[in-house]
């Protein structure tokens, strides 16, 4: 079986996001999957997809905290700034961690570890609403 979705997800503030459950919801076709996968692509360069800790928010806290000493808004090197200073580094964060997942599924739901969640990296300040593709394909 093949399934394709689009998901819209709204406009959310800058860090990391768990948008687990709101994949799952626009789905309808994973619980008849009983193994197979599921390819996300996020449709943005300055926002990013990742699987990481689902239970501890401060966890998505320190991620952020990090990643923005890592790569600050005002690198005197950068030279694409003419859609402001958080622009360019969104770019950078995105291109590290990425913006694609493939999930296993089994028996019907995403085979996730225990503390394992979709998280969305919003990296700019006023990104505004994100769009995914998700391809689920796999056996009934």
């Amino acid at each position: 079986m093949w399934s394709q979705q689009r998901i819209q997800l709204p406009a959310m503030e800058r860090g990391f996001h768990l948008i687990t459950d709101r994949v799952v919801e626009a789905l309808p076709d994973l619980a008849r999957c009983r193994v197979g996968m599921l390819h996300l692509q996020l449709l943005h360069t300055s926002a990013s997809l990742t699987l990481n800790e689902n239970a501890d928010p401060d966890v998505r806290h320190d991620m952020d905290a990090f990643l923005r000493r890592l790569v600050p808004g005002d690198l005197p090197y950068f030279r694409h700034t003419l859609e402001g200073p958080d622009d360019m580094p969104a770019h950078v964060i995105a291109s590290l961690l990425g913006t694609q997942l493939t999930l296993a599924v089994h028996d019907g739901r995403l085979a996730l570890g225990t503390w394992q969640g979709i998280w969305l990296g919003e990296h700019r300040n006023h990104g505004g609403p994100r769009r995914l593709i998700a391809t689920l394909n796999g056996e009934e």
